[in-house]
C-alpha cells in the first residue's frame, strides 16, 4: 500500500488523446497545423536572421521584436510538433518529466510574450513622446537589464506552477483530453484538493494580463495625446504607422488570452472540442502571424526581407 501511495505521486506517463470527438479527422486537421508551423519557422527565424546580421536593425525596437519571435518560437515549438505526432503518428504518450516541461515553457513563453510586449510599448512612448531622449535612456545596457527582468519576472511567475503539479497525488486516470499539457487540465487528473492550483492558474495570469494592458493602454495614451499635438498631418501619420504593426500583435495576443483564462475558469458550457481547438489555434497562429504583420507594416523589415529572398531584382 506504501508502494502504491508513493508511485502515485510520480506518474510515468501521461496519454494525450487530442482533440475530443474529432479522433476521426486528426489526420486531416494536422495539415494545416503543419503549415502554420512551418509558416511561424520560417518567419521568425528569417526575423531573427536579419534582425542578427544586419546592423541598421541594431536598434532598441528590433531587440524586442527579436525577443518576441523567439517567444513564439518557443511557444509553438513547445506544443505543436507533439500534437502533429498525436494527429499523425499516434504518439500519444508523454512522460510525467516531460508533462511538467512541456507545462513550463507553453506558460513561460504566455507570460514572456505579454512582458515583451510591455516593453515594446514602451520603447514607443519613448520614440515618439520623448524622442530627443530615446538614444540616452535607451541604451544597450538598459535593453539588457529590461530583457532579464523579462525573462526573470516569467521564470518566477510560472516556477511555482511546477511545483503545485509536481505536489499532486496522480492515483486516478492518467488520460489528458487535449493536445499538450497545460496546468489546469493536469491538475484536475489529482486525487487531491486543487483549490490552490485553480486560484494560482486564474488569479496570476489574469492579474498579469491586466497589470501589462494597464500599463500597455497608458503609454498608448500618453502616445495618441503627443501625436495628436504634432504640427503636421504627415508627422501624424507618420508616427501612427510606427505603432500599426505592435497594436495589431497586441490585439492577435491579448483577444484570445483572455478569452482562454476566463473559459477555464468560467466557461462550464463551452464544448470541450471547441476549448481545445481554440487552445490550438492559440499557440499556433499568433507565431506565424506576427512576423508577416511586422514583415508587412515595417518598412525596414520589408525591405530586408525583399532583398534577401529576391536579391537580384533590388540591383
Amino acid at each position: 500500500m506504501a508502494t502504491l501511495n508513493l508511485t502515485s505521486f510520480n506518474p510515468g506517463s501521461f496519454i494525450l488523446v487530442g482533440i475530443p470527438g474529432l479522433e476521426q479527422f486528426h489526420i486531416w486537421i494536422g495539415i494545416p497545423f503543419f503549415t502554420i508551423y512551418l509558416v511561424a519557422l520560417a518567419g521568425n527565424g528569417i526575423l531573427l536572421y536579419l534582425i542578427t546580421v544586419d546592423h541598421s536593425l541594431h536598434e532598441p525596437m528590433f531587440f524586442f521584436l527579436s525577443m518576441l519571435a523567439s517567444a513564439d518560437l518557443v511557444l509553438c515549438t513547445t506544443c505543436v510538433p507533439k500534437t502533429l505526432g498525436i494527429f499523425w503518428l499516434k504518439a500519444q504518450k508523454i512522460t510525467f518529466p516531460g508533462c511538467l516541461t512541456q507545462l513550463f515553457f507553453l506558460h513561460f513563453s504566455f507570460f514572456l510574450d505579454s512582458a515583451i510586449l510591455l516593453g515594446m510599448a514602451f520603447d514607443r512612448y519613448m520614440a515618439i513622446c520623448c524622442p530627443l531622449r530615446y538614444t540616452s535612456v535607451l541604451t544597450p545596457r538598459t535593453i539588457v537589464k529590461i530583457m532579464v527582468g523579462i525573462v526573470g519576472r516569467s521564470f518566477g511567475v510560472i516556477l511555482p506552477v511546477v511545483f503545485l503539479v509536481k505536489r499532486l497525488p496522480f492515483c486516478k486516470s492518467h488520460i489528458i483530453p487535449h493536445t499538450y499539457c497545460e496546468h489546469i487540465g493536469v491538475a484536475r487528473l489529482a486525487c487531491a484538493d486543487i483549490s490552490i492550483n485553480i486560484w494560482y492558474g486564474f488569479a496570476v495570469p489574469v492579474m498579469t494580463i491586466i497589470s501589462d494592458l494597464v500599463l500597455i493602454g497608458i503609454s498608448y495614451a500618453l502616445i495618441l495625446h503627443a501625436v495628436f499635438h504634432l504640427p503636421s498631418r504627415d508627422a501624424r501619420q507618420k508616427a501612427l504607422s510606427t505603432c500599426g504593426s505592435h497594436v495589431c500583435v497586441i490585439l492577435i495576443f491579448y483577444t484570445p488570452a483572455m478569452f482562454s483564462v476566463l473559459t477555464h475558469r468560467f466557461g462550464h458550457n463551452i464544448s470541450r472540442t471547441f476549448h481545445i481547438m481554440f487552445a490550438n489555434l492559440y499557440v499556433a497562429i499568433p507565431p506565424a502571424l506576427n512576423p508577416i504583420i511586422y514583415g508587412v507594416k515595417t518598412k525596414q523589415i520589408r525591405d530586408k526581407v525583399i532583398l534577401l529572398l529576391f536579391p537580384k531584382g533590388m540591383k
